[in-house]
């Protein structure tokens, strides 16, 4: 299957005038603004995660099981991956510019209904959570809005740039129960309302989408089918499922997982699932620099789910913190976070760039979506066994099985995709 050049039915090359307004900024810059975008939005969409074992400690809810909490913070997950596959579609069609103020309005109003009203109802958690999760879509707005931008040997560096912007639920979690606690409920939500809207309006006057970027003709609908048709959006879903999912599980479930397997109280677990979320962003680029460095995604994949399989492994034994426990989860989030950021480069090495959004869109998904499924396996049987080995174990063997599939499957498609571009 011939991926390197797009079908006249499915895109054109635009025009500047084409993409309203004609572009004007540097590609570092609308990187930037990217980023900073793609962290705000995550800020919101992880609100709730920091804040789900002060809610079933203090009651306000109702009581609450480790399963209700799971469901709680997991909810905007499911939500957000799911919708990336329409917004990455809508992105190859009206462009970053027009679609991160969008999404970034929309978000604001989620945020303040539970920052203001929701918090004394189970159920109106569940329902804003719900909407909460159109910030988790901003992913599917700029890894096309940046793959437009830069030329195919800066690809996999500029799309790991901007995956840092995942480190948004690190703010999320370094700051929500600080100001829950010392300064009200509604604090965080509000704060986050107003960064949202003065990002909207800096967005708009700022980024422009590239000149030369490829637009879409045909209808949505036959170019998500058309996405869907190829074996790189499948395989690379699975990739992106167990890395970046991982990535997410940990990062909305970990003040929960430390809380019950280590008895930390919730500020230090909170900060602890910071400091895994710094290093998985920072490990973000750097996986998909050593991909353009090397020419191919496929050995730094590799090494990655190696290490992603030995480290939870090692973690299902419930090791002390200080020591074997810290270290297995940091190597764990470095790997986690440069899988993620070498699955994305392994997309801008075999995707046509007029289908980059809609396939992004179904990874991103996956993504997400193994984000959420992780949580909710973790508290039942966390409920059932009050011990989270088998949940770990199972993390083990997806990594182990992941792995497989690069060496071999993925292995083939790359290497099709690039006899197809000479």
């Amino acid at each position: 299957m011939n991926v390197a050049h797009p079908h006249p039915s499915s895109a054109r090359s635009a025009n500047p005038a084409a993409a309203a307004p004609a572009a004007t900024g540097s590609p570092w810059l609308q990187l930037i603004m990217a980023t900073v975008g793609f962290a705000v939005n995550f800020w919101a969409w992880a609100l709730i995660s920091p804040l789900g074992p002060l809610f079933r400690q203090n009651g306000q809810l109702g009581p609450l099981t480790e399963g209700d909490v799971a469901l709680m913070v997991a909810v905007p997950v499911v939500v957000g991956s799911l919708g990336r596959i329409i917004v990455g579609a809508l992105t190859d069609k009206y462009g970053g510019r027009r679609m991160f103020p969008i999404i970034s309005v929309t978000t604001i109003i989620p945020v303040l209904v539970i920052g203001l009203w929701a918090q004394s109802s189970y159920a109106a958690v569940l329902v804003f959570g719900f909407f909460l999760g159109i910030a988790g879509t901003s992913f599917a707005v700029g890894v096309p809005f940046v793959n437009a931008w830069f030329p195919p040997a800066k690809r996999g560096l500029a799309i790991g740039i901007f995956g840092a912007g995942m480190g948004g639920t690190a703010i999320s979690a370094l700051t929500t129960v600080p100001l829950w606690k010392n300064v009200g409920s509604s604090a965080p939500f509000v704060i986050c309302a107003i960064v949202l809207a003065a990002y909207a309006v800096l967005a708009w006057l700022i980024m422009r989408d590239a000149p030369d970027r490829v637009i879409p003709t045909a209808s949505l609908g036959s170019r998500l089918a058309a996405n869907s048709r190829l074996a790189i959006t499948w395989q690379a879903s699975i990739l992106y499922a167990v890395a970046f999912g991982g990535y997410v599980a940990f990062s909305v479930y970990l003040p929960a997982y430390l809380k019950n397997a280590y008895g930390l109280d919730p500020a230090d677990a909170s900060n602890r699932m910071a400091g895994f979320v710094v290093i998985a962003v920072l490990m973000r680029p750097v996986g998909g620099w050593l991909s353009d460095r090397l020419g191919n995604a496929i050995p730094v994949l590799t090494g990655v789910f190696a290490v992603v399989a030995v480290c939870a492994a090692i973690a299902s034994g419930n090791p002390p913190l200080k020591g074997i426990g810290t270290v297995a989860f940091l190597v764990m989030a470095a790997a986690l976070g440069a899988g993620s950021g070498a699955t994305f480069a392994l997309i801008a090495e075999s995707t046509d760039p007029a289908r980059v959004g809609g396939v992004t869109g179904i990874v991103g998904a996956a993504g997400g979506l193994g984000g959420f499924v992780p949580p909710l396996i973790m508290g039942a049987i966390y409920g059932q066994t009050q011990s989270y080995a088998i949940g770990l174990w199972m993390l083990a063997g997806a990594a182990a099985l992941t792995l497989l599939l690069t060496v071999t499957a993925v292995r083939h498609t790359k290497q099709r995709a690039d006899a197809d571009a000479v």
